[in-house]
């Protein structure tokens, strides 16, 4: 028998269809008064939602922000859902008197916090979500690595890279660089003359890189 995903909700989102909608998905769902958070999936795992109107209203009262502050010091995986209801995100109904630009500062504003937002349709896809971070806690094998491996660089590449260092050189006059001079080391030996004479640097790139090249540490 499969095991049910338990979550457990605050209390303040015993009336909430999002839920309902959970119950209906498959979920054991606990209310309990939490401290923190709106949603609990594990010790490490919580969420804090919020519709686009309340987080515009909690973002300007400092609330969401001191929220986030606590959700980032308690949990190691803390997550905030905005759920739109329909709203234009810039163009929430309840703030036609703000300009739209304020509200991306404040979207913006996020990243400063270092956790994970989603935006989500509805409640239905509120729920959605919650319940497949739950699953993924039933199944923590199953869930994708989040960690980047370092690309292997060919010495085509690793050269490029080098010669992209210099002020003024992209990837396609690097490319074009090499295939004039053949290696790093013959560019790094011309002339100012020869330099000067490659119609994307000019006279005053060329200057900046051999004065980068020839000038001591």
């Amino acid at each position: 028998m499969e095991t049910k995903p338990k979550i457990i909700a605050d209390i303040h989102e015993k009336n909430s269809l999002v839920i309902a909608e959970l119950v209906q998905l498959g979920a054991e769902v606990e209310i309990k008064s939490l401290k923190l958070a709106d949603y609990m999936i594990s010790s490490d795992v919580a969420v804090e939602r919020k519709t686009i109107t309340d987080f515009i209203s909690s973002m300007i009262d400092k609330r969401l922000q001191r929220q986030l502050i606590d959700l980032k010091n308690n949990f190691k995986r803390p997550f905030l859902i905005i759920e739109k209801n329909d709203n234009n995100i810039c163009k929430p109904s309840g703030f036609s008197n703000m300009h739209e630009n304020a509200i991306r500062g404040m979207i913006l504003s996020l990243v400063n916090f270092n956790i994970p937002f989603i935006f989500t349709e509805n409640y239905e896809d509120t729920a959605k979500y919650i319940l497949l971070l739950a699953k993924r806690q039933l199944n923590p094998k199953k869930e994708i690595s989040l960690v980047v491996k370092r690309k292997a660089f060919s010495i085509k590449n690793q050269q490029s890279i080098i010669l992209e260092s210099f002020p003024g050189i992209g990837p396609s006059l690097a490319k074009s660089l090499l295939k004039q001079f053949k290696t790093i080391k013959n560019f790094a030996s011309a002339s100012l003359e020869d330099l000067e004479k490659i119609p994307k640097l000019g006279k005053k790139k060329a200057a900046i890189i051999k004065r980068l090249i020839e000038i001591s540490y």
